[in-house]
């Protein structure tokens, strides 16, 4: 058994807790980095078109609709059934066409998922739309 020499002071006894203090520190940015953080949004009411920057639609143009009822595409006023057999007109329409500028005409009550997927499709195959359309806001 080890006995104290009561000369020695009382400190010297005491444990060493800066190394115990370096692992837990340690250990929290462990976990504060490993965690998951939910993100957090805000409900935001977007803006409306109520500039008159508009332009007008060029007559000679490909014009892409997107419809909020079955079938969802529709292009140069004909609908398509299917996102495959739009598509592939659309890869058609602008290969013999390359010059005319690409309308997209979308009704406000369609999901975004179609529009996303549209944007999606356009910028894979490097087709450039020139205009959104959108109503103007009435004052």
């Amino acid at each position: 058994m080890i006995r104290a020499n009561p000369a020695q002071n009382n400190d010297d006894l005491k444990p060493d807790l800066t190394p115990l203090l370096d692992i837990i520190f340690i250990v929290m940015v462990f976990l504060l980095l490993t965690a998951s953080v939910k993100l957090q949004s805000l409900e935001v009411d977007l803006p409306t078109a109520d500039t008159s920057s508009s332009a007008e639609v060029d007559k000679d143009s490909l014009s892409i609709n997107l419809l909020a009822e079955e079938p969802h595409w529709a292009l140069q006023g004909k609908e398509y059934e299917s996102w495959e057999a739009f598509t592939a007109e659309l890869l058609k329409q602008v290969a013999e066409n390359p010059k005319l500028p690409v309308v997209i005409g979308s009704d406000k009550a369609v999901e975004v998922q179609y529009m996303i997927k549209l944007f999606a499709f356009l910028q894979d195959n490097d087709i450039k739309a020139t205009q959104v359309l959108m109503k103007e806001e009435k004052k």
